[in-house]
């Protein structure tokens, strides 16, 4: 299960650091993109719910990439006020597609501001066959492209989050077309620690369905 070291440029020519593993099996042509949460907040591909995340998904012989967002870690530039972030998304969109060939499926998992800015980098990119927004930010960001998202979906927040709390979440997993999914977690606030096996669960029995 291990990963290696990888670059890539953004849309707009920025180099991003990123660490790919190849899967094996059934699901090695399932390609999952991982975005970090916000970088001004120490937000970066080694994040505890991006790295549990990875290591559930490799096991079940997943191929995964996550990332560092531009200006984090050894990636270039600087904090792209989410539009920046943005041109990083589909950035690794198309490295996916180049390193993973015409024979793959590839999915957009987001965790917090990597939500967000992972929703908009995919939107009207039908390579990506898939969304899942983890503790996503709806009371501080735009989700509205979600209403018009025919993909399906998965949305997970924990019951305790303050800085992503479930009624917005909940009025926007509402207002989303079918097919979709919605978890919240008992206990779990915005930050997941201890409880990261919870997610995973989540994300693996919706990856069942599809």
């Amino acid at each position: 299960m291990t990963e290696g070291q990888v670059s890539f440029p953004t849309a707009d020519g920025l180099e991003l650091e990123g660490l790919l593993h190849q899967g094996k099996g059934a699901n090695e042509g399932r390609w999952v993109m991982l975005c970090h949460p916000h970088p001004l907040y120490g937000g970066d591909m080694h994040n505890n719910v991006v790295e549990a995340l990875q290591r559930s998904l490799a096991r079940e012989g997943f191929s995964t990439l996550r990332f560092n967002f531009r200006g984090v870690g050894g990636s270039r530039g600087e904090y792209g006020e989410g539009a920046g972030e943005v041109k990083d998304v589909r950035g690794a969109v198309d490295f996916i597609a180049r390193e993973a060939g015409a024979d793959h499926d590839c999915y957009l998992l987001g965790y917090s501001f990597g939500a967000y800015v992972g929703v908009q980098g995919v939107t009207a990119d039908n390579r990506v066959k898939a969304i899942m927004c983890i503790s996503p930010p709806v009371a501080l960001y735009d989700f509205a492209v979600l209403k018009e998202e025919e993909r399906p979906k998965l949305i997970v927040s924990g019951q305790r989050d303050l800085i992503c709390p479930v009624l917005p979440v909940e009025e926007l997993f509402a207002a989303l077309p079918e097919p979709k999914t919605m978890h919240i977690c008992p206990g779990a606030d915005h930050f997941w620690w201890g409880m990261e096996a919870h997610i995973t669960d989540y994300v693996l029995d919706f990856f069942q369905g599809l």
